[in-house]
């Protein structure tokens, strides 16, 4: 099963898909953010090439488990994109998976926004393959 994984920030979007067997979670690129539409279109015809079965987008929640103003940002975003969507949007657990993504690209010699934001995308997915009922918010 073909998961595409969302790190949603406020200028881009990092994108990351597993490979056909739910298994690999791979860095895909970046989305740059325009207007919900845009986003919408871009990500729902990402669904389509790719032949993603469902969509993790990454919930920032704070360190001591709390849901701050970005986090409430990303449900919106999330429970709005759920709505145009032909496959399940779940929203997971992110902490970490930045600061994650940027020890790996340090140690990669990568530094750009870009590959962080599709890193990060990608360590959230990994996280999910690895513990799916771990990670859910179920929201």
């Amino acid at each position: 099963m073909v998961i595409i994984a969302l790190d949603v920030g406020e200028r881009r979007i990092g994108v990351a898909v597993s490979d056909p067997t739910g298994t690999l979670a791979t860095p895909h690129g970046i989305i740059e953010r325009r207007s919900r539409a845009e986003d919408f279109a871009t990500i729902g015809e990402l669904v389509r090439k790719l032949g993603a079965q469902r969509v993790i987008v990454g919930l920032p929640v704070s360190l001591n488990g709390t849901i701050g103003s970005q986090a409430r940002r990303v449900i919106r975003y999330a429970k709005a994109l759920s709505k145009v969507l032909t496959v399940p949007v779940e929203m997971v657990d992110e902490r970490y998976s930045t600061s994650i993504a940027q020890a790996l690209l340090t140690e990669a010699g990568r530094r750009k926004h870009a590959h962080l934001d599709a890193a990060a995308a990608a360590v959230i997915l990994q996280e999910y393959l690895d513990h799916p009922t771990r990670l859910s918010t179920g929201r």
